[in-house]
């Protein structure tokens, strides 16, 4: 087998590995640190390749992944999804105003509407990440 099939199936596996547990019936906390676990296990193991090419793309791919696992934590995916919220409340904002000044009253009710809309669906995110 060619080197960079063997990174690449090494790396696959630790991607399926981390979605599967990711996506676990089991909180988040107990997901991340199964992760973790499992990115070190990973590692020790990287350790006994002598393959330099392999060893150091993979090694970079799972500092990766663990970067990315440290943005998971929940409240910073929360504060995430509350900045998200401002920003798509600011843009509907600013389109109700534009449509307003504009004078384009068949377009007001249905932007107030998507604005209105928009509201509920971005707070109902954050109520729905802030109870897990």
């Amino acid at each position: 087998m060619k080197k960079k099939t063997i990174a690449t199936l090494g790396v696959g596996a630790a991607v399926g590995a981390s979605l599967g547990i990711l996506f676990a019936p089991k909180s988040g906390k107990e997901t991340r640190i199964e992760l973790k676990q499992k990115l070190d296990e990973l590692k020790a193991k990287l350790s006994k390749i002598e393959m330099k090419d392999i060893k150091e793309y993979v090694e970079k791919k799972v500092e990766k992944i663990e970067k990315e696992l440290k943005d998971l934590d929940k409240e910073k995916v929360i504060k995430i999804a509350k900045n998200k919220a401002e920003k798509i409340e600011k843009e509907c904002k600013e389109l109700a105003k534009y449509v307003k000044d504009k004078s384009e009253p068949i377009l007001e009710e249905a932007v107030e509407q998507v604005r209105q809309k928009a509201i509920q669906v971005t707070k109902q995110a954050i109520e729905k990440l802030e109870a897990k």
